[in-house]
């Protein structure tokens, strides 16, 4: 699933149709093939939110091809860094993986508006994992 010689990075949410994917799209973007991305949720959706599709697009990052994935053990033991974002408890916990839990919006029926301001705050939170990941 990933090269040893990068960062394997996971990012969880519930329906793996938001704030996960983009999360995902931004890492990719933003450090491009320094990092392995992945995302997965604990119970996925058929397809990603058109909102949360809508507002990365504003920001470069084309989400259309994006398709939920589900979470399962052997996502979380290959990867370095496991991000949750409202499942915690639903992700499976290795011993030496760096955990972290994202208390974000969950973007599903809100309005493009709050959609947007949940966007820029996950930029700034990839940022900062990309920067402690250096």
């Amino acid at each position: 699933m990933t090269d040893t010689t990068k960062p394997a990075v996971l990012f969880v949410c519930v329906h793996n149709a938001g704030r996960s994917q983009m999360a995902a799209g931004y890492l990719r973007a933003l450090a491009g093939d320094r990092v392995d991305v992945f995302s997965a949720g604990s119970e996925p959706r058929d397809t990603i939110n058109p909102n949360a599709v809508a507002v990365m697009a504003e920001e470069g990052i084309d989400l259309t091809g994006a398709v939920p994935q589900i979470l399962t053990t052997d996502a979380v033991r290959q990867a370095d860094v496991v991000i949750t974002m409202g499942c915690g408890d639903a992700c499976p916990i290795f011993p030496g993986k760096r955990y972290e839990d994202w208390e974000l919006t969950d973007p599903a029926g809100q309005p493009v508006e709050v959609v947007r301001e949940v966007r820029d705050d996950i930029r700034g939170r990839v940022e900062a994992l990309i920067a402690s990941l250096s």
